[in-house]
């Protein structure tokens, strides 16, 4: 009763036309300050680059575009490359996304689809809170609990399928570009459930009746509508994900070997973009030295906002779709 007669007195009142009257009604307020809310943003962003791109003037101006080409990092005679580590971010996180994209697509289609109301809810729960898992922890765990199962049972499993090929070929010292990616599916599939459960749970109930009621059944249903209606909001999560796997530090730099060198087997050490800022920043002197980390840092942030952006018009887009 109290809710419906404020509601029947905001109805009855008239617009203030004087200006004290609209400022205690907010309109005066609301626009200027959610308007510098947004580009407060906007300018923390501009900044980061402005400032990432400032320090990184000497890497920029003694070796230019070649220093993203180049795979030679020797901080001792003042040659950096920063190939090693985006080929080491770059492989790791396609390795995560590999093992990643299916287990989490086929979790959120059973979350979404097939398991009852609350066990769904209880466990999207759960899997929600790997998430906030610190990375440490998670490279601990991949340190004392995965590299042993990984040396003891996958590898020689991969090396007796698949030993004439390159990518598993080579001695398997523990920490490799492998392991860094297995870890970090870990860590990256619990995004891909949440959100694609929830683009499943987006596309409208209608559809699913009215494929039911033409004979289709619970999975055809699921691979023939659902499926192709949320197909982008799935590409949006794996965005997300991609995002999160390429800007990872500790779990990464505890698993991956800190070897800046390109080597085509997995079974080799590497070392990520994220990875060599962390571990060297502190120890780095002179200005070009500092300056190429940096210059690394400013490739890595356009990398994460690119995709960041993309991820984010897929799902914007099914959404609307679906709506």
């Amino acid at each position: 009763m109290a809710s419906s007669t404020y509601i029947s007195d905001l109805l009855r009142r008239e617009p203030s036309k004087t200006f004290w009257g609209r400022l205690k009604g907010g309109d005066e307020l609301s626009y200027p300050i959610t308007l510098a809310c947004t580009v407060s943003i906007l300018l923390i962003v501009a900044l980061i680059v402005a400032e990432l791109w400032s320090h990184s003037q000497a890497t920029v101006q003694k070796f230019g575009l070649g220093f993203l080409t180049s795979r030679t990092w020797d901080p001792n005679d003042g040659v950096f490359g920063a190939l090693p580590f985006i080929y080491g971010t770059c492989v790791t996180s396609a390795v995560a996304l590999l093992i990643a994209i299916p287990l989490g697509v086929a979790a959120a289609i059973f979350l979404a689809e097939m398991a009852p109301p609350k066990a769904s809810n209880l466990l999207t729960f759960l899997i929600e809170l790997l998430a906030a898992v610190p990375s440490v922890i998670y490279g601990l765990l991949g340190i004392f609990v995965l590299l042993p199962i990984i040396r003891d049972y996958l590898v020689p499993a991969l090396r007796a399928a698949f030993g004439y090929v390159p990518l598993f070929s080579g001695p398997f010292y523990g920490v490799s570009l492998l392991s860094a990616g297995l870890v970090l599916s870990v860590m990256v599939v619990p995004f891909i459930i949440s959100v694609s459960r929830e683009v499943l749970l987006a596309v409208p109930t209608d559809q699913r009746e009215a494929a039911l009621a033409l004979g289709a059944t619970k999975w055809e249903t699921t691979w023939d509508i659902v499926l192709p209606n949320a197909s982008t909001g799935i590409l949006g999560s794996v965005f997300l994900s991609l995002a999160r796997a390429l800007g990872e530090t500790m779990a990464v730099t505890m698993v991956i070997g800190n070897t800046p060198k390109i080597a085509a087997s997995l079974f080799s050490p590497g070392y990520s973009i994220a990875a060599v800022i962390a571990n060297e920043f502190a120890e780095a002197s002179g200005t070009l030295y500092i300056s190429s980390l940096i210059f690394l840092g400013l490739v890595l942030f356009g990398l994460t906002i690119v995709i960041n952006a993309i991820a984010r018009i897929l799902i914007i887009v099914t959404t609307r779709t679906a709506a």
